[in-house]
């Protein structure tokens, strides 16, 4: 039996996930991306460190790539095929974590072509 609750494993609507303003984040091919601008490897390490920390939390996990400048992050539901509020939670926390390292998003840095996955 899953853990999850039931309200937690329903798929959002492209105009739902809209309607939560996620500006530091994108919605593309059924996922949520953005970028954060680390300036320094070290920095880029220490986002990577603190976002995994609050994913073992919560239990649901992004993918992450580092860069030595950046780190693109993606979030899905892989449970349920797409992007659910877990994932608008989480972009949240992790939107909080990369201003406090004074990581600034860059989604729009995105290639629009790139598949996650």
């Amino acid at each position: 039996m899953s853990r999850i609750p039931p309200a937690d494993r329903e798929l959002l609507t492209p105009s739902q996930i809209a309607d939560e303003a996620l500006g530091d984040w994108r919605y593309r091919s059924g996922m949520l991306r953005t970028r954060f601008a680390a300036g320094t490897f070290a920095r880029g390490l220490a986002l990577v460190d603190q976002i995994g920390a609050e994913a073992e939390r919560v239990d649901h996990h992004p993918d992450l790539d580092l860069r030595y400048a950046h780190v693109d992050v993606t979030l899905v539901s892989h449970d349920v095929g797409g992007v659910t509020r877990r994932d608008i939670r989480l972009a949240r926390t992790i939107s909080e974590i990369a201003d406090r390292l004074e990581a600034p998003a860059q989604p729009d840095l995105l290639n629009p072509t790139e598949e996650s996955g």
